[in-house]
């Protein structure tokens, strides 16, 4: 059996930056042996496959402007074209505060029960760099019980001035070493918690965030009037091929 598959590196218009992903489009269902299989092989922190739920879906149809919905194991997730990239629609997650914690000067700790992400936003007498720097060891993570309740972990910066770099509104990494990832290099399900709590401390609906990681992420925010998000991102394929299973 061949099958088409992609790599694409997401939140990102350059090619090995963002957050890398294999897409595999299916014809016909696989059993989960084979997914897992071929997600090992991939080496990635996310594989997705993609299958047809209707037989006029055309995988090969370009220019694609309308909305896309999938179906996923987390529920539904919709997409559209921008002129500056692809917009997911996510749910507004809500962070509620937390006692602090920790050696690092901490500004605020927040909790969102939704998502079970804990977010700290790190004090504003940090910069930028510090936070790139900042080393996280996840192995002793891993060693503080937390009965499930904490699945991700959210570190966060408020955004500078633009000067003679690109102005953003805030900074984050993100490390989720209890489901396997020990930081992952730009993630959508975060901002749509940090998108929340930034929105009401800035007191914005638009806003510029950027990941941290060794990677780096650019995302585009836009809370809407129902309670949802969009959130913005380029894309870049950066391998295209036939996988033989």
């Amino acid at each position: 059996m061949k099958l088409p598959i992609f790599i694409a590196d997401a939140f990102t218009a350059r090619a090995f930056r963002g957050n890398p992903a294999a897409v595999c489009l299916l014809e016909n269902e696989l059993d989960e042996d084979m997914h897992q299989k071929i997600a090992r092989e991939m080496n990635l922190s996310e594989t997705a496959f993609i299958r047809k739920l209707h037989p006029t879906d055309n995988f090969a149809q370009k220019n694609m402007t309308s909305m896309l919905t999938f179906v996923t194991l987390s529920g539904e997730l919709r997409a559209r074209r921008a002129e500056d990239g692809i917009i997911l629609d996510f749910p507004l997650y809500p962070a509620h505060p937390q006692t602090a914690i920790g050696n690092t000067l901490v500004q605020d700790i927040c909790y969102s029960p939704d998502t079970r992400k804990l977010l700290i936003r790190l004090s504003d007498v940090y910069d930028r760099s510090f936070l790139e720097n900042l080393k996280v060891n996840t192995e002793n993570l891993l060693q503080v019980e937390n009965t499930g309740k904490v699945k991700g972990l959210i570190l966060t910066l408020k955004g500078e001035p633009g000067g003679q770099t690109q102005a953003f509104d805030f900074y984050s990494r993100y490390f989720a070493p209890w489901v396997g990832v020990a930081e992952d290099p730009v993630t959508g399900s975060a901002h749509a918690v940090l998108s929340s709590y930034w929105s009401q401390h800035l007191g914005k609906k638009e806003m510029h965030a950027f990941q941290c990681s060794r990677r780096g992420g650019e995302l585009g925010i836009s809370l809407r009037p129902d309670g949802r998000v969009d959130i913005t991102g380029s894309a870049a394929v950066v391998l295209e091929g036939t996988l033989t299973v």
